[in-house]
């Protein structure tokens, strides 16, 4: 079949939620961690990169590569993924994706849109509200390492771009698609290189849909606006029905946690309330990083196929705050992944099964160490999307999430999930 799209997915649990969405409504959508490893084996190809937090120069290299590598399994087109509250620095990398992306298309201008109005985060005339509030007045102003300070998504992405972003408003969406269209007309006429469309509601979603199917732009966007995209494209291409991966994989369990904030802290006092053991690794411990993973393996060894335990780099605030101030945000984060995704290995080889990993850089950090290149996911469940099931002779299953979502006992439901009923 010839795949009608190509996603650069900014992160590993984006890449998996899109997935899973596709894959539930009857459309087969492989994951992909590795460029390499791309094959125009379905209707839409999905791969999985670390390019929202990594350095710029890093993060053009992994989206070119990526395109380059959907280009060269066939795809019709070509989007960019990016986190519904387009979590980014004034560097990058959502205009750099979008930049990249329209020159490879000689010009073409890109429809952006941020937001996922299911989970309340909106966007109404170019200012990105979280949960009711300005992003800026919100728990994300003082994300760890996206702060977000300006809720004008339009000023904002204008600093990452080389010409200005343009805005097509509800006001405009409202009108219906004519209205629209005329409005990008009239902004792509006047040289607007990149339009970003208010996301106030599903309804200014699913309009966006249909203008991205008429003007065929570049498209940069969040999640309804790529499912959506997607879905419209495949739903017409002939495909034969997808071989289900198994929902269901035997074995020990364990959950690896690299976010921080409230939400994490919640979730591991869920799992701890519930019976489960828990490791909390100090990232301000003087021993070489392979010692301390040796440890915490040591720690777990006993405990594999028991009750599931948890290995968190996550601490209290105050924690957290003197572990930035020694390392930096980014130097915090990245040891963490580097212990997380070396424990991670080490649990698989001790014959960990299932595996659920607490945060977006840090499930990238753990699919790499484990040498997975592509994942059937799994469709949408009351847990959220995330769970997934790696190819081989030894299957493993996963449910990579977001640090932000999830119910306070979402660990062990999501383990129970996975293994026998």
């Amino acid at each position: 079949m010839t795949p009608q799209l190509g996603i650069i997915a900014d992160d590993f649990t984006g890449a998996l939620l899109v997935a899973g969405v596709l894959e539930g409504a009857g459309i087969t959508a492989p994951v992909f961690f590795d460029a390499a490893s791309v094959k125009g084996e379905g209707a839409v190809l999905v791969l999985a990169t670390r390019s929202r937090l990594v350095p710029v120069e890093e993060a053009r290299d992994l989206i070119r590569e990526g395109a380059e590598a959907l280009d060269r399994a066939g795809a019709r087109r070509l989007a960019y993924k990016a986190c519904a509250s387009f979590d980014s620095t004034e560097e990058g990398n959502i205009g750099l994706a979008a930049e990249l992306l329209s020159d490879r298309a000689g010009g073409r201008p890109v429809l952006m849109s941020a937001g996922f109005p299911r989970f309340n985060a909106t966007v109404h005339q170019g200012y990105l509200f979280y949960r009711g509030r300005l992003v800026s007045e919100s728990v994300k102003r003082f994300d760890p390492l996206t702060p977000m300070s300006d809720p004008d998504v339009v000023r904002f992405l204008s600093r990452q771009t080389r010409s200005p972003v343009s805005l097509l408003s509800h006001l405009k969406l409202l009108g219906g698609l004519a209205a629209a269209r005329a409005e990008w007309d009239r902004l792509t006429a006047g040289g607007a290189r990149h339009v970003l469309a208010d996301a106030s509601d599903d309804g200014d979603v699913a309009l966006s849909v249909e203008l991205a199917l008429a003007v065929e732009p570049v498209v940069v966007a969040s999640d309804p606006l790529i499912i959506g995209y997607a879905t419209a494209l495949a739903r017409n291409a002939a495909q034969p029905g997808p071989t289900r991966a198994p929902r269901r994989i035997n074995g020990p369990g364990a959950v690896l946690v690299g976010s921080v904030g409230p939400t994490a802290e919640a979730q591991i006092a869920g799992f701890a309330a519930e019976g489960h053991e828990i490791l909390t690794l100090d990232l301000l411990e003087g021993a070489p990083e392979p010692a301390a993973v040796a440890r915490a393996l040591a720690w777990a060894a006993p405990r594999i196929g028991a009750r599931p335990f948890a290995i968190a780099t996550t601490a209290a605030p105050d924690a957290v705050e003197r572990v930035q101030a020694a390392l930096g945000q980014t130097g915090a984060a990245r040891k963490a992944e580097r212990l997380l995704s070396g424990i991670g290995a080490g649990l698989r080889e001790r014959g960990i099964r299932r595996l659920v990993v607490s945060g977006g850089e840090t499930s990238g950090a753990v699919v790499a160490a484990l040498g997975a290149q592509k994942v059937r996911a799994l469709p949408e469940t009351p847990h959220g999307s995330g769970f997934c099931v790696t190819e081989g002779e030894t299957p493993m299953a996963l449910f990579l999430k977001s640090g932000k979502l999830g119910a306070d006992d979402v660990f062990a439901r999501a383990l129970e999930l996975m293994g026998d009923p």
